[in-house]
């Protein structure tokens, strides 16, 4: 009687025992597509004393990694294959147009972003479109992990122009704007009224026609007199909004014509 009990035990106890670690071991075992690595956070990087916004650090990881050449101005450089690089989301004062006068803190823009890029290694980011009508490469660029878009607009170099639908670091451009117009840094002090994209600093409503809008959605759009929307445009400069003399000078500065 008692051998048969045991027979009856042990393999009873046996298979409670490997039952409770097979519930273990699947309890622990991660599921398919669960999600254990930490979430990323927004770094920061300094340059020249300054802190800067970037974007997290798993996007800048696998980030395409450039040496940079020479820096044509502010917000175009180029790279040692012989490719220029279009800065997205930023303009900088004019200095490279044989057109045209060196426009207010263009020469200060082109020296900072030199002593930023030039001879470095960068990390280039893409957001929509791959070039522009120029066949520029249109990139977000890093030193390390600081992302100079960024900085060149937060420390007065450069002002935020959202051109899209390349757009994704836009608001924190225009936020990094605002705070280099509360400050008076760079081109808000020196130049005036901090419009350094005008060709003609004395552009006013006496002296040039066409108003430079810019939409709800950040884009630039250009009226000309005669236009159905022409009369009850707005200039605000305070908002990056201008004058322009001529359509070119417009077209120049990262603006489009009006459809309507």
């Amino acid at each position: 009687m008692k051998r048969y009990k045991f027979k009856v035990i042990i393999p009873l106890a046996l298979s409670l025992f490997l039952t409770v670690v097979l519930l273990a071991v699947g309890f622990y075992k991660p599921q398919p597509g669960q999600n254990i690595s930490p979430s990323p956070k927004l770094s920061q990087s300094v340059i020249s004393d300054k802190i800067v916004a970037s974007s997290p650090q798993s996007q800048t990881e696998n980030l395409q990694l450039q040496k940079v050449a020479r820096v044509i101005d502010g917000d175009t450089i180029e790279l040692e294959n012989g490719q220029k690089v279009r800065y997205i989301g930023i303009n900088t004062p004019e200095t490279v147009d044989p057109r045209k006068a060196a426009e207010c803190f263009g020469k200060e823009s082109s020296l900072k972003n030199r002593e930023l890029v030039e001879g470095k290694s960068v990390r280039l980011e893409k957001d929509v479109s791959e070039t522009d009508k120029y066949s520029r490469l249109l990139r977000y660029v890093y030193v390390d992990d600081a992302l100079i878009n960024d900085y060149l607009v937060r420390q007065g170099f450069a002002y935020a122009s959202a051109f899209p639908p390349d757009v994704k670091y836009q608001d924190q451009f225009q936020n990094a704007q605002r705070e280099a117009q509360q400050e008076n840094r760079g081109l808000w002090s020196s130049c005036e009224s901090g419009s350094s994209g005008i060709t003609d600093q004395n552009a006013t409503a006496e002296n040039c026609q066409i108003k430079g809008n810019i939409s709800s959605t950040g884009e630039k759009i250009y009226h000309v007199p005669g236009q159905r929307y022409y009369n009850q445009t707005v200039v605000d400069e305070s908002k990056g909004e201008r004058w322009f003399c001529s359509e070119d000078d417009a077209q120049q500065a990262g603006w489009r014509k009006s459809k309507i």
